[in-house]
């Protein structure tokens, strides 16, 4: 049975118009945001993959690792110059020595010079009580708010640091001793803990016995030294 001559007709014509149809959307693809878009992250990742083929693996690792500020300071870590660590504190001659020679402002200066003449024939723990007597006076409401007032707290005649008022010129001759008190001057100044003296905020040798020992309450015995801290301090 043949088919009419004008249906053949139409769907010849059918045919001829879903191919033109298809024709002119398979082109306009080119044109279309999302398929430029994909085209273009495809050449983006592609670079990235040509750029991290030169890179080291250990860097990319060291990267990935650690978040923008922690690669910060460890760059900085790593290019720093060699600096004391309070919280390592060891009362170790060796380990003391052993530190980069220490250097500050004015804070640093009073403090090392009380380290010096008040404490250098102490052990190496007596010259760090001393430094914690200083800061603990330092915190303290009755008491100059800095290092160097504490320690030239006085009169001509009565100083709490007798080295400030003695008439005596302040002549450093022992050259390792004015290391080692600078040492623990910064050492106590970047926070080093004050863990020998209970919160001390007086001392005096075992060769005097003066008035306010009687009422203070004693916290410490180091070497030649006894460490009382003030009621209510």
């Amino acid at each position: 049975m043949r088919m009419p001559r004008l249906l053949v007709q139409g769907i010849l014509m059918l045919c001829i118009l879903s191919g033109a149809a298809l024709a002119e959307v398979t082109v306009s693809q080119s044109n279309d945001p999302q398929a430029l878009a994909g085209g273009r992250l495809a050449e983006l990742l592609n670079a990235e993959r040509a750029a991290l083929r030169g890179v080291a693996p250990e860097r990319i690792l060291l990267a990935s690792a650690a978040p923008p500020a922690a690669g910060a300071a460890l760059a900085e870590a790593m290019t720093a110059r060699p600096r004391l660590h309070a919280a390592a504190l060891r009362y170790d001659p060796a380990w003391l020595d052993g530190l980069p020679k220490a250097s500050g402002g004015p804070e640093w200066h009073c403090l090392a010079q009380a380290l010096y003449f008040e404490a250098r024939g102490e052990s190496l723990r007596g010259q760090f009580a001393v430094a914690e007597v200083v800061l603990n006076r330092v915190d303290a409401p009755s008491y100059p708010d800095s290092i160097c007032g504490v320690v030239n707290q006085g009169s001509s005649r009565s100083c709490q640091f007798s080295f400030a008022c003695d008439g005596r010129p302040e002549v450093i001759a022992e050259r390792h001793a004015w290391e080692r008190a600078g040492k623990i001057a910064r050492l106590m100044l970047d926070g080093g803990a004050r863990a020998l003296t209970g919160g001390a905020t007086h001392f005096h040798t075992r060769a005097v016995n003066p008035g306010w020992s009687r009422s203070f309450a004693r916290t410490a015995e180091i070497g030649t030294h006894l460490f009382y801290r003030k009621p209510s301090e």
